[in-house]
């Protein structure tokens, strides 16, 4: 949920970047205000009244006053074009004291009130009342507990932030997606089919990462993170006392071949430059030390970084549970729990996306800050996003051993830098912001 700030405080830098216009009338379900000195709100289904006032209205910047020196009236440079004093003036927004106290105090809230897949009802209502604070329009509920917001002129381009919950102009639309349930129950399927890439063309996330010292961006082109599917296999035989096996169909002797059965999927019939997983994790029979049980549950998990590879995974190992069982006599289902929503596609970086959250983070924050990171056998739910549009999904180290800030975010020990908050938020708002400039 650590995402829910950054993308909340982005949210607060892109927002300080618009001059406010008069209040129009919203539609049922949009919590509607007015964007960017358009005199027509320019929400969902709805346009500007005409294209010309849409082309020639201009967003003017707060940040320049805010960033001004008493002796200064003259505003920063135009950022139509993106140049070096504008990533460091977004970035000198986002550290400012009360600014940085103001994440701390949200990040806080957030995990004092942790909640599960498509129950984050406190922390969706606080993002709700964060965006009515800073008049960002936006679109609840979607996924139950998710939120689509979106800051800017209301027009195209679109491009998308995502957090799971977690007189610089803007020439296009911010679309802030705040989604419930990463961790379990597909949260970005729901949200995707709910409407929350409506219009959207490219999209981006960040997840904090223990393994970098805090504030260093990391990502790659093309396959980052595996798809992952999870399966559950009953082999049936016919339970005996073990004093006379030949009476009973062991169901265990199947399984247990059929276990070994499976590790030959990766080693002996997967390319070895394309990495992939089956790994056999529950093994569970009877209780009876003198009985052959009935039958024996096995499952485990799988990852691939293709789709080709991951569904052909699925096939091989049902095909080697159902015929190896059937070889010591036995029967078998498998069940992969699709009605369940438990098979995640691979995450793929889009070439042109990575290349812009390099750039972005290099010119924010130093080269010396960007770093290209390995794939990784993790799976994350972002991945549906990036089956339907172009994605950029990168990591932002947390780790500082002083702090005791080294531990995954799946560990009860698990503690972050706050440190990171303003440089996250500060990354998010600019590489929206810019995808925008570049593309307007």
């Amino acid at each position: 949920m650590n995402s829910n700030k950054i993308i909340l405080f982005s949210a607060l830098i892109v927002t300080s970047l618009i001059v406010p216009a008069e209040p129009t009338p919203s539609a049922p379900g949009d919590h509607s205000r007015p964007i960017a000195e358009l005199e027509v709100d320019c929400c969902l289904n709805c346009k500007p009244s005409s294209p010309e006032l849409a082309a020639t209205k201009k967003n003017y910047s707060r940040l320049h006053l805010a960033l001004a020196t008493p002796t200064t009236t003259s505003p920063l440079p135009s950022c139509e074009v993106w140049t070096t004093s504008c990533s460091e003036s977004v970035l000198s927004f986002a550290k400012q004291p009360e600014n940085v106290e103001w994440l701390k105090t949200i990040r806080r809230r957030i995990h004092e009130h942790p909640e599960l897949a498509f129950e984050e009802v406190e922390t969706s209502r606080l993002v709700r009342a964060e965006l009515d604070r800073l008049d960002i329009d936006y679109r609840f509920p979607l996924a139950t507990t998710g939120i689509r917001a979106w800051i800017g002129t209301g027009g195209p381009p679109f491009v998308a932030v995502r957090a799971d919950m977690d007189a610089l102009p803007i020439q296009g639309t911010v679309v802030l997606i705040f989604q419930p349930a990463e961790e379990a129950g597909n949260g970005a399927k729901r949200m995707i089919g709910d409407g929350a890439l409506e219009n959207v063309e490219a999209i981006f996330a960040a997840h904090v990462s223990h393994e970098h010292p805090t504030g260093i961006i990391g990502s790659r082109s093309g396959p980052l993170l595996a798809g992952c599917g999870f399966f559950r296999a009953v082999i049936t035989g016919r339970t005996g006392h073990g004093e006379s096996p030949h009476h009973s169909i062991d169901a265990v002797l199947a399984a247990a071949a059929t276990v070994i059965s499976l590790q030959g999927i990766v080693s002996r019939e997967a390319n070895p430059l394309d990495s992939q997983v089956v790994s056999v994790t529950a093994f569970n029979g009877g209780d009876k030390l003198d009985m052959i049980p009935n039958g024996v549950v096995i499952g485990g998990t799988l990852r691939a970084f293709s789709n080709t590879s991951f569904y052909h995974l699925l096939q091989r190992i049902e095909e080697v549970i159902v015929e190896q069982a059937s070889v010591y006599r036995c029967s078998a289902t498998v069940d992969f729990f699709k009605d369940k929503n438990t098979i995640y596609p691979p995450t793929v970086n889009d070439e042109k996306m990575h290349e812009h959250v390099r750039k972005v983070a290099m010119d924010l924050l130093g080269p010396t800050n960007f770093r290209l990171v390995p794939p990784m056998m993790g799976a994350e739910d972002f991945s549906f996003y990036s089956e339907v549009i172009p994605a950029g999904f990168f990591y932002i180290g947390i780790r500082n051993e002083t702090l005791g800030s080294f531990h995954t975010g799946h560990s009860p020990y698990f503690f972050i830098d706050e440190d990171v908050l303003p440089i996250g938020a500060a990354t998010h708002a600019t590489i929206a912001e810019r995808y925008l400039n570049e593309r307007g």
